[in-house]
């Protein structure tokens, strides 16, 4: 009784004017010996059930985050001559992968009490413990910076094409050295900096065929992987040194 009355207080609920239709190019990425990376569009529409507002613009948010995993950033310095750990902050969650595209400014299409709310940004979606350092916002700043070299971040603001404000595009990269696991896809529409709807999808992110093998075979045969290993370096040096013997003939 009490789960057929929820339902009929959800289907009571006024549908909202606006909500997300969304596609993607693909619904998985295969990770192989020759993974190069991938690209992921994501696309759709904007349903509505009155006309849009006149007064505000719409704004399209979209992030693809992989999985989340603790992190721990030191602080090298210089003494007496070497290169030491010094400081250290514990990031308790930062996304191993986090790419955000957006259809204008992110500061014109979402307000800082929104951000704080979905963690839509790339600073928001990481998580620190609690810091013993002064300047522990260094750290975190430095863990984006890096990641962001390795192409593992990425702030795209003004890559989502919005068409009549009803459809929206983005293409978004996604680098080799990817993380296995699921990938959360996430949409956000805005207007006048306030999120009035969100859609969320999953993307597995798996190795398969020989990459896979290997990776079973590392993790649960570790001894026979060893071997496998040895025999291929004995057997790469046997084989160059039997084309230098051919070659000084």
């Amino acid at each position: 009784m009490i789960r057929l009355f929820a339902i009929l207080m959800l289907l009571a609920l006024p549908a909202r004017a606006e909500q997300i239709v969304l596609g993607l190019s693909q619904d998985e990425v295969a990770i192989t010996v020759t993974f190069e990376g991938s690209e992921i569009i994501v696309f759709g529409a904007v349903s509505r059930t009155a006309p849009p507002p006149q007064d505000s613009a719409l704004g399209v948010i979209i992030t693809i985050a992989g999985p989340s995993e603790p992190v721990t950033v030191r602080r090298k310095a210089q003494q007496m001559g070497i290169w030491v750990n010094t400081d250290a902050v514990f990031v308790n969650s930062a996304p191993s992968f986090y790419a955000v595209a957006t259809s204008a400014p992110i500061t014109d299409i979402l307000r800082e009490v929104e951000d704080l709310r979905h963690r839509i940004t790339i600073p928001r979606a990481i998580r620190s413990a609690g810091a013993v350092v002064a300047d522990s916002v260094a750290f975190t700043e430095a863990l984006i910076r890096i990641r962001t070299d390795q192409d593992l971040y990425q702030m795209r603001q003004g890559a989502v094409t919005l068409d009549q404000d009803t459809l929206f595009r983005s293409a978004i990269s996604m680098p080799a050295n990817l993380t296995e696991g699921n990938y959360d896809v996430r949409i956000y529409l805005t207007r006048n900096g306030t999120v009035i709807d969100t859609y969320m999808t999953t993307i597995p992110v798996n190795k398969v065929g020989l990459e896979r093998w290997l990776y079973n075979l590392a993790h649960e045969q570790a001894f026979i992987y060893g071997l496998l290993s040895l025999a291929i370096a004995v057997g790469a040096g046997w084989l160059a040194s039997a084309v230098f013997t051919m070659l000084r003939r």
